[in-house]
């Protein structure tokens, strides 16, 4: 099986009103990297790729704009990131809407959410220790 450097073996795919400017708030105010989109003949994205993180732990999303059949739809997103209270407050500063304000968590990570202007949930998440999830 072959999967291309950047993706893991699943990949986000989300569907919006206006991928071009999402991408654009994804790049700004989430810190992704723009890897490339391929444009339709009518001039919107039929599919935008947007990389977060870097090294072995890198992830990318596809993004594309809403077309009848394929219609705009909400997800949430689970975000690792250095420093969750700044990045909270980048995401806020590029439009976005708080709606869980970045606090410690129980199960070690330092969290908060956000709903960006194309209504994604983002959890964006500090992981505080090295240790594995626990579900006991």
């Amino acid at each position: 099986m072959f999967i291309p450097a950047g993706f893991a073996t699943v990949a986000p795919y989300l569907v919006v009103d206006g991928a071009a400017a999402y991408i654009d708030f994804l790049v700004a105010a989430l810190d992704g990297v723009h890897v490339g989109s391929s444009i339709r003949p009518d001039g919107v994205v039929a599919n935008g790729q947007v990389s977060f993180g870097g090294g072995e732990h890198a992830a990318t999303i596809m993004v594309s704009e809403a077309q009848p059949g394929f219609p705009a739809g909400a997800a949430q997103i689970y975000l690792f990131v250095e420093d969750a209270d700044a990045a909270m407050a980048k995401a806020v500063a590029h439009g976005a809407t708080s709606i869980m304000e970045a606090d410690d968590r129980p199960y070690g990570d330092r969290q908060g959410g956000i709903v960006d202007p194309w209504q994604t949930t983002w959890w964006i998440s500090q992981r505080l220790t090295a240790d594995a999830y626990s579900f006991e």
